[in-house]
């Protein structure tokens, strides 16, 4: 009964949906465990290409049940676009291989306007303007509205009214912007709750019986270990503990029921958004990368910044996930480059730093010592097993292995399931 992490290993975009895609026909059991629809997941099964935001990527399998954790904040509206979409192309006929927690909250349309009208106020942290922030910190306030509230009609209007009422005076008074119509929020929320009904349940009680039963449980993180709330680039990150450890509690396991924590990292660095960045590449060679890779968001469709690998950074995400293995991904888009470059050090002030300092204004200054390697001509992608990959491409994964002290399980190379090379099974494994 192996169950297994996967979590961002850099800012996210790492390619979590792929492997997650190739891990699930391994599983049983998917779960998400944190985020939003912030996050995209891109999965190409054959001539099909899904952008999941919601949905674990083990609904494009057969037979496998999903769940949606509490620690995941849900857009009812997003989420019935993104079921009717699968649905519509085959992928998910049973409506029982889908469980949504009744206890993850709901993100409202007063998160939406609060997100997108305070950004506008302050210095930018490249929010999507979701909802997701604001409708985290009403968690925490102990304010939110839950699933399983929106499925009791008088319990959701009372505790709509309560809050709208703070929510309409804090976007008028302080953020100049419209207020919202109750009744208008309330019916909206009550079509949700009709369509909805059916998939809500206890993910805790869930997993507990799967454990019980020896299933194989997938668990799936979004956005990456450097935008995690705790131990990322803070105040650049995302609202949740992207690391393994919110697996245990955006799922509601104990941690002693985990086996292995695979990070996800390209073979290169992107980020999105705003928040140091120190091996990012202006000029020619960035857009190259970016074009090459395909690198817009699959959420909102911003650019992303491309820069050389982060092997201190990635060091920085072994450490607070615990990865007992590595998927590096993306390692076509290099091809053909000369040298390739991997950031070892941080220089600042005559000094060199080995690990990424807390502090923003330090990490903001801090300019990258760089290990040049021999590039490769060859893509890689007809390799079945890694030994048929490039020598010069070999060496830079061996490299890699080195300096984060860390075994590669995965390589993929280019977007669809059969570009991968599982190197070590983590259910086997486990």
């Amino acid at each position: 009964m192996p169950n297994v992490i996967v979590v961002g290993a850099q800012w996210g975009d790492e390619g979590k949906g792929k492997v997650v895609d190739i891990l699930a026909d391994f599983a049983d059991v998917v779960v998400r465990f944190q985020g939003g629809n912030n996050a995209g997941h891109t999965v190409v099964v054959g001539k099909n290409t899904f952008i999941l935001h919601l949905i674990p990527s083990g609904i494009l399998h057969s037979g496998k049940t999903c769940l949606i954790g509490n620690g995941v904040v849900v857009d009812p509206r997003v989420l019935l676009e993104e079921i009717a979409s699968v649905k519509a192309r085959g992928f998910f006929k049973d409506d029982r291989r889908l469980i949504v927690s009744e206890t993850a909250h709901l993100i409202m349309p007063y998160h939406r306007d609060i997100d997108i009208f305070r950004e506008k106020r302050r210095v930018k942290i490249g929010t999507t303007g979701r909802g997701i922030g604001p409708a985290y910190e009403d968690k925490v306030a102990r304010s939110g509205i839950r699933v399983i509230d929106l499925m009791d009609k008088d319990v959701f209007r009372k505790k709509l009214s309560s809050v709208l009422k703070d929510k309409n005076a804090y976007l008028r008074k302080v953020l100049n912007a419209p207020g919202l119509s109750f009744e208008k929020i309330f019916r909206e929320y009550m079509g949700y709750a009709k369509k909805l009904r059916r998939y809500v349940g206890s993910v805790p009680i869930f997993l507990e019986n799967a454990l019980k039963k020896g299933k194989n449980i997938l668990f799936e993180g979004a956005q990456g270990a450097m935008l995690d709330v705790d131990q990322g680039t803070y105040p650049y990150v995302t609202s949740s503990n992207t690391v393994s450890g919110g697996a245990c509690t955006g799922a509601g396991v104990g941690p002693i029921s985990i086996n292995y924590v695979i990070g996800i990292s390209k073979a290169y660095a992107t980020r999105v958004g705003e928040g140091p960045f120190p091996t990012e590449i202006s000029g020619p060679l960035g857009d190259q990368l970016r074009e090459t890779g395909g690198e817009y968001g699959a959420t909102t469709g911003r650019p992303r910044r491309c820069g050389w690998l982060d092997a201190v950074a990635l060091r920085h995400a072994v450490r607070i996930n615990g990865l007992s293995g590595l998927a590096i991904t993306k390692l076509d888009v290099l091809t053909g480059l000369k040298k390739i470059k991997v950031c070892v050090g941080y220089k600042i002030g005559g000094k060199v730093l080995r690990d990424v300092p807390s502090r923003l204004d330090i990490f903001q200054d801090c300019r990258p010592v760089f290990k040049e390697f021999d590039g490769w001509d060859s893509d890689g992608k007809e390799a079945k097993r890694s030994g048929d990959l490039p020598g010069n491409m070999l060496r830079y994964l061996a490299a890699i292995e080195h300096m984060t002290g860390v075994r590669i399980a995965l390589i993929s190379m280019g977007a669809e399931r059969k570009q991968a090379i599982i190197v070590e099974n983590p259910f086997k494994r486990a």
